[in-house]
């Protein structure tokens, strides 16, 4: 299990992270426009190079981002533009963390299966801290 930081950006997700690897060194481990997306994401034609999924190694953590989308609501509010990212072990265990986070909270979006092929949802809990949770089972 592993807790990782993950950042939303307007428009400038690309830059933020290239700027990021220039203090901190490394390889992307992706960086994904939402071009890339599967058919039927809905996206505007003029946003569809902004960055669905950015992800660098520093150290043994993972910071993660993403450009927010007119199709997926307002633009982010500095101060609350991030989630803690908790990657669990097993299924079961990403359903129990979620299930207790979520308890007072907001759930953002229930766990599922991901076209990236994760198990994954999105919540905030009681004290206003958004979390990510899920589960990537082994490759084979």
């Amino acid at each position: 299990m592993s807790l990782n930081t993950y950042l939303n950006f307007h428009d400038n997700c690309r830059e933020a992270f290239e700027f990021y690897r220039s203090v901190f060194g490394g390889e992307f481990i992706s960086l994904e426009t939402f071009r890339n997306g599967p058919p039927g994401m809905d996206i505007p034609e003029d946003e569809k190079d902004r960055i669905m999924h950015a992800s660098l190694p520093i150290g043994s953590s993972v910071l993660m981002g993403s450009d927010l989308c007119s199709a997926f609501g307002p633009p982010p509010v500095f101060g609350n533009n991030f989630y803690i990212s908790f990657n669990s072990d097993t299924k079961d265990e990403a359903d129990d963390r979620f299930a207790k986070l979520s308890e007072g909270g907001e759930v953002e979006m229930d766990m599922q299966d991901m076209f990236w092929g994760s198990y994954f949802g999105a919540l905030k809990d009681k004290f206003g801290i958004k979390w990510q949770v899920s589960y990537t089972p082994p490759q084979e």
